[in-house]
């Protein structure tokens, strides 16, 4: 293998990095593109610090890019050392960036923690990438550990999960089935949308929520009574207009 030095500024990259900064996101964003047209492997701590802070979400995809245009030998190492930064972002577009990268041994270095992430932003894109990157052995146990987070915040939160867990397809009815049966009413609700979902993905995630949500607050029993009755209903109706 070749050896790459990163540590050689040229006065190419050094145009670029500084472009990196400036406060015009528009400017930001064709250094990001030529960064990304003209890969120059000195570019990558630039790229990769940028990404940790970039506010413009066009500007924070165009980066991650760029740095899927470099070797994968230098940036997936350089990646990984974000995923242990104190900065949730850095962590976070680490973590997007290793999904456009694709290299499946990345799935490795998503761990229990980084799918509990307290930060929404970071565990939602952990839970994208784990379930991209799992080898088919691991899905169960995928499965499980993301079903602990059943019920978690608002509705964005919670779309994510289901279409992560979805994504996985059959093997997450048994998990779900369980955590239909839990306790809590919002990790039941959210566990029966998921199936829902599962069984027929052209269900909106509201209609699958509020479905959901009436099935546990009615029962099983009692939720098909009043369904089937409503259906009658609705029959007697058309037949009364005909």
């Amino acid at each position: 293998m070749v050896s790459i030095n990163t540590t050689n500024a040229t006065p190419q990259h050094s145009r670029v990095a500084m472009a990196l900064g400036v406060k015009d996101s528009s400017v930001r964003l064709q250094a990001a593109l030529a960064a990304g047209s003209h890969p120059d492997p000195g570019l990558l701590d630039a790229l990769v610090e940028r990404c940790a802070i970039e506010p413009d979400f066009f500007v924070r995809d165009m980066l991650s890019w760029a740095l899927t245009r470099l070797p994968p030998e230098i940036t997936l190492p350089r990646l990984r050392r974000e995923l242990d930064s104190e900065r949730a972002q850095a962590r976070s577009q680490a973590l997007h960036t290793l999904s456009k990268i694709g290299e499946r041994s990345a799935g490795a270095w998503v761990t229990r923690d980084m799918l509990r992430d307290a930060d929404d932003e970071v565990a939602r894109t952990a839970w994208r990438v784990a379930v991209a990157l799992v080898p088919q052995d691991e899905e169960k146990d995928l499965v499980d550990e993301l079903a602990t987070q059943l019920g978690r915040g608002d509705r964005t939160v919670r779309l994510s999960l289901s279409r992560a867990l979805v994504d996985l397809g059959d093997v997450i009815e048994p998990a779900m089935e369980k955590a239909a049966a839990n306790p809590d009413p919002a990790v039941a609700a959210h566990a029966r949308a998921t199936l829902l979902l599962l069984q027929d993905p052209e269900t909106g995630f509201d209609a699958a929520i509020d479905e959901a949500t009436r099935v546990v607050t009615l029962g099983p029993e009692r939720a098909a009574a009043v369904a089937v009755a409503a259906a009658g209903a609705a029959e007697t109706a058309g037949a009364a207009e005909c």
